[in-house]
């Protein structure tokens, strides 16, 4: 790639690799779990995904990723709104979040918790392990989408709560970074971005004058 008029880029790459992963990562959507169709995925599907993920840069070869793998969604769904509703008594509960999270998952296949569990070298920052754990979610979003398998990387109900994490036995330092649902869909939405990309985006010319 390089860059070509003024607030344009021009595209030159024409290997047919790098074309097939740029169409699965441009493909790539997040789809809600309510507009999943229902069908499963095969248990091979998704542990093929999972070994996509253990290929993440990992600094020091913490390899931060831990996975919890859920074949039936509605399991997780019953203990994630049992949980909400333990740690929201009182004014703090909400009806119609209970009902929310306890049927989430009703039309995926498979719940996948997603946790970055701290290394035990104090050099390397706790900020790498999570980056380091997002690139591993990342490559399993990007590998469902290879095999058609929609993918939903949520933090929403108690996924950053400290009570999940507690309820998981994991400790302190570590951190849950998600809950993903995976299934097949019937549509899938367009893609979109809403910032030129040509606005994201410094090129800082050769030059041989210091700083």
């Amino acid at each position: 790639m390089r860059p070509g008029s003024p607030g344009r880029f021009t595209f030159i790459v024409m290997d047919s690799k790098f074309s097939e992963i740029a169409a699965v990562i441009k493909n790539r959507r997040s789809v809600k779990p309510v507009t999943m169709n229902g069908n499963k995925i095969p248990n091979a599907h998704i542990a093929a995904i999972l070994e996509l993920a253990d290929w993440a840069p990992t600094h020091g070869f913490t390899e931060p990723w831990r996975f919890i793998v859920y074949e039936n969604p509605t399991e997780f769904c019953r203990l994630h709104a049992e949980l909400y509703e333990q740690n929201s008594m009182g004014d703090r509960f909400d009806q119609a979040t209970f009902d929310k999270l306890l049927h989430q998952g009703d039309r995926a296949s498979h719940i996948i918790i997603a946790l970055m569990k701290r290394g035990s070298l104090p050099k390397i920052p706790a900020l790498e392990e999570i980056a380091a754990t997002s690139c591993a979610i990342q490559n399993m979003l990007l590998g469902a989408t290879s095999l058609n398998i929609a993918s939903f990387w949520s933090t929403g109900g108690m996924a950053l709560k400290p009570a999940l994490k507690t309820f998981l036995n994991f400790g302190e330092d570590d951190q849950v970074m998600g809950i993903l649902y995976f299934g097949y869909a019937d549509e899938h939405a367009e893609g979109k971005r809403t910032i030129p990309l040509e606005e994201k985006i410094s090129w800082v010319k050769h030059t041989n004058q210091g700083l």
